[in-house]
């Protein structure tokens, strides 16, 4: 570890704001990163922070989902003339390996679009850097990184930017994953796959590790486990949706006439060559948990159904007598009740508490309606005397309509 704190800067996607500090600081606990704010996560997009541990730092921006460039902060200013002077001034920039290197400079901004003709005149006024180094605009040895901030409201830009940040470049997040396993190309799909953004977002915040065992009440087609499992878990779920585990349900996908043999949660981690992560998914209800009392997990990440797109169901019926007749006996599947919506989380809450290990994470998704929380914490409707809030996030989906993701983590009384 270096002896020296360096300044850093995350550059963030402009997507799922309100989960970024959620994110970070999960991914930082779980990389022991000992940092402090210069500039904290706010509705910028980037955040400022100073650490002595950039290994640390680095492990956590391999992972990191909602974010896209971290680079080291050399300059920030608000005054352009200012910040010439401040760059002519700083230390490394008079280090003879950035004075005589390759180099190129990556210009941006945000919250004002610049023409190509425009980053070519900032370069310019940098001409006056002491840089003797070759310009290589393919594979450099050094990137440099100049950023303009003109704030958040497009209506209202200003002629100059609020902020100027100069520093070096040092890697991109690993967002492409959102791609590789988009649920376009995804083998085995239903009508609420969680896309890969939020599934992998789950995961990170789930501070999900090596050889963890993770476990999905309602897993449906999976695509929570499959993000769980590239991170390095061991995988499990249960779903009390018989036919849409063992692939009897229509294809969600447009233009399928018929799901094929392989469309199953192990064939979607056979598919991303993780099915040695996989343990099983059974069919089950939530409701009547089917594990011994001494089973424990690491994780529990679920999506559980809310009415809407899916319907809420727990074995019972409300016959006096239910008998089947024999000849049923072997295809038959049991009648469904309504699930009512404050008994799956209840349920779920208990389950986390009797079968979580010590310091392990329950996060999942609540339906929020604003006019029935209005002025309450959305997390307060989840509470249990074994399991502490860490965080919640909102999404927001219409006017009044939002969901949250709730983090909870198991404590010893």
């Amino acid at each position: 570890m270096s002896q020296t704190k360096k300044s850093y800067v995350i550059r963030f996607a402009n997507e799922l704001n309100n989960f970024r500090s959620m994110e970070f600081n999960a991914l930082a606990s779980l990389y022991k990163l000992d940092f402090k704010f210069i500039e904290p996560i706010s509705e910028k997009p980037f955040m400022i922070i100073e650490t002595d541990d950039e290994a640390a730092l680095l492990n956590l921006f391999n992972r990191i989902i909602l974010a896209t460039s971290l680079f080291e902060c050399w300059v920030s200013s608000s005054d352009f003339d200012e910040f010439i002077d401040e760059v002519n001034n700083c230390s490394q920039i008079h280090n003879d390996y950035y004075r005589n290197c390759s180099f190129r400079i990556q210009v941006e901004a945000f919250g004002r679009k610049i023409s190509q003709q425009q980053k070519i005149e900032r370069i310019e006024r940098l001409s006056g850097l002491p840089l003797k180094g070759k310009i290589r605009m393919i594979n450099p040895d050094v990137t440099f990184y100049y950023m303009e901030y003109y704030g958040l409201n497009p209506n209202r830009q200003p002629e100059k930017p609020y902020q100027i940040l100069f520093g070096k470049w040092i890697t991109d997040s690993n967002r492409k994953l959102c791609s590789t396993f988009s649920l376009k190309t995804r083998k085995f799909i239903a009508n609420t796959s969680m896309d890969a953004t939020l599934s992998f977002l789950m995961a990170n915040i789930a501070q999900i590790n090596i050889n963890d065992i993770v476990y999905d009440p309602f897993v449906g087609s999976g695509s929570i486990l499959v993000s769980a499992a590239y991170f390095g878990a061991y995988v499990c779920g249960t779903d009390i949706d018989y036919p849409l585990l063992h692939g009897m349900i229509k294809p969600t996908r447009v233009g399928a006439q018929q799901r094929g043999d392989d469309e199953s949660v192990h064939g979607n981690l056979k598919q991303y060559k993780l099915e040695s992560r996989y343990i099983d998914v059974i069919a089950g209800d939530s409701s009547l948990p089917l594990f011994r009392n001494d089973i424990e997990f690491d994780a529990i990440i679920t999506d559980p159904p809310y009415g809407i797109r899916e319907s809420r169901e727990r074995i019972g019926t409300k016959k006096s007598d239910p008998t089947i007749p024999i000849e049923y006996l072997d295809r038959h599947l049991p009648a469904k009740l309504q699930y009512k919506l404050d008994d799956i989380y209840n349920d779920l809450l208990n389950f986390s508490a009797q079968h979580l290990k010590p310091n392990g994470i329950v996060i999942f998704w609540a339906p929020y309606f604003k006019p029935k929380y209005d002025h309450q914490d959305p997390a307060i409707r989840f509470q249990h005397e074994n399991l502490r809030l860490l965080s919640f996030g909102e999404q927001k989906l219409t006017k009044n309509c939002s969901r949250i993701l709730v983090v909870m983590q198991k404590i010893l009384k």
